[in-house]
């Protein structure tokens, strides 16, 4: 026990008392069991019912026995730890549970208790103050002190449970019983979940039989002539009642609840529904009704696929006539565009600069001859800068442009003129068209074709 140190206590009873403790090893919050007889061998201590329950019980809503000490003749149960009890839940509220929380609670109860009958033990002690929880989400039934083996032979001991959720049969004293006493007190329970007070509070084993008369009537001899037998033995008369309906005492409980709850307080032990039966009642089964298993396998079926209908033969449609558009003109040829390269601006090149000669006067150009032959074939060096950039050539003075125009039109006395009297672009006016006819002069015909030609391009090219 030096391995757990202990916090506070929290519950005495007839057997023992429940400490709360915490591992030291773990930190884990524990709940141990010290009984309070001695022991003083570990046979005797394997033999106690308790102990051989748990060992063999493991299951989500039965508590969980983690490990048994033996000290000083002193032998304790380390168990779980669970926050509550469902009495002290019960009496914490305020307000009523909703049927929801009472079904979740027992399903948790009936779940737990199918398993233990099924491994053959049956608890003799169902009671509110023995099923621990943690909140309404999980419940764990705990105190297996007065379990005993289904196939252990009777007779049992008469007073077990307590009073308010013993079985009829057990009031009546009998030695002769078996896990049906479980159901009646889970149907006891399952009222005080939906009232939160106990369905018969009787003071005495005789005025709790007395209670259970005024709900569910005085039992008839031929429903149950065991009770009649047991009455007859400890001198019991049976009180004549009239029985009470369950749904004026439980208004807030289902036509389903009450159906369970009816069956589960049958005076006849054999009547009563086992745990895993009362599981499949309707009172359980609140998803949405899909259908029977027939029905089921049926939907699951594939549909019938309907027969291929026949479909008429195709008519022959008749030729459409569509009217030839009219001969359209030809479209004129478009410069070709290619989507891949844009439009560039084509940039002018740089200025050229032919080499100019040193300049001479302007008396001095009028006295050289221009000669036809191989000077004529020889196109001389112009005297001025080439302006292409027209950005360019508007900055030239009006000067210096008149001056050109004169050293190229005054040689020779010869007009750049073509035969007819046309006269090129760039002699225009500033209105007018791109040339103008007009009379002049003809042509020296002292001068060659070819002199002419070399004269007019010296003029074109200077502009």
């Amino acid at each position: 026990m030096n391995r757990y140190a202990a916090l506070r206590q929290l519950g005495d009873g007839t057997y023992g008392s429940v400490i709360l403790s915490r591992c030291l090893e773990s930190g884990e919050l524990v709940a141990i069991k010290k009984m309070k007889r001695k022991f003083y061998s570990w046979e005797e201590c394997m033999n106690l019912r308790e102990v051989k329950s748990l060992k063999k019980l493991n299951h989500a809503n039965v508590i969980k026995l983690k490990e048994v000490i033996r000290e000083n003749d002193h032998l304790y149960f380390v168990f779980e730890y669970m926050k509550e009890n469902l009495y002290q839940l019960m009496k914490e509220r305020t307000r009523l549970f909703p049927e929801s929380a009472v079904r979740n609670i027992m399903f948790q109860i009936l779940q737990g208790l199918a398993f233990i009958h099924k491994h053959g033990f049956f608890h003799r002690d169902m009671k509110p103050e023995n099923l621990l929880c943690m909140g309404p989400e999980l419940v764990k039934i705990a105190d297996f002190g007065l379990a005993r083996e289904i196939r252990s032979r009777p007779p049992y001991t008469d007073y077990v449970s307590t009073r308010w959720y013993r079985a009829p049969e057990v009031l009546l004293r009998s030695t002769i019983y078996s896990s049906p006493i479980d159901q009646w007190a889970v149907g006891c329970i399952m009222a005080e979940l939906y009232t939160l007070r106990p369905l018969f509070p009787g003071s005495s084993e005789v005025d709790t039989i007395f209670k259970i008369c005024q709900v569910l009537g005085t039992p008839k001899k031929n429903d149950w002539p065991e009770g009649y037998q047991l009455a007859t033995t400890m001198s019991f008369r049976w009180p004549q009642c009239v029985p009470t309906s369950l749904r004026s005492l439980i208004p807030s409980a289902s036509t389903e609840a009450i159906q369970l709850m009816r069956d589960l307080l049958q005076w006849d032990p054999k009547k009563r529904p086992a745990a895993s039966q009362a599981l499949r009642y309707p009172y359980f089964h609140v998803g949405q009704v899909l259908g029977t298993p027939q029905q089921l396998q049926e939907q699951s079926r594939p549909l019938p696929q309907p027969p291929p209908q026949p479909q008429p033969p195709a008519q022959p449609q008749p030729p459409q006539l569509r009217p030839v558009p009219p001969p359209q003109p030809p479209q004129p040829p478009q410069p070709h565009l290619s989507p891949a390269r844009p439009l560039q601006q084509i940039q002018p090149p740089p200025n050229l600069a032919y080499p100019q000669q040193q300049q001479q006067p302007l008396s001095e150009l009028h006295k050289r001859p221009i000669r036809p032959g191989a000077d004529a074939d020889r196109v001389p060096q112009t005297r001025f800068p080439l302006i292409c950039d027209k950005g360019l050539q508007s900055q030239v003075s009006n000067t210096a442009a008149l001056a050109q125009m004169t050293q190229c039109i005054h040689v020779q006395r010869i007009m750049c003129t073509r035969p007819g009297g046309y006269v090129p672009s760039f002699y225009k006016k500033e209105t007018g068209s791109a040339g103008q006819r007009v009379h002049l002069a003809p042509i020296d015909s002292t001068l060659s074709s070819e002199s002419q030609r070399w004269i007019f391009l010296t003029c074109h090219r200077a502009f």
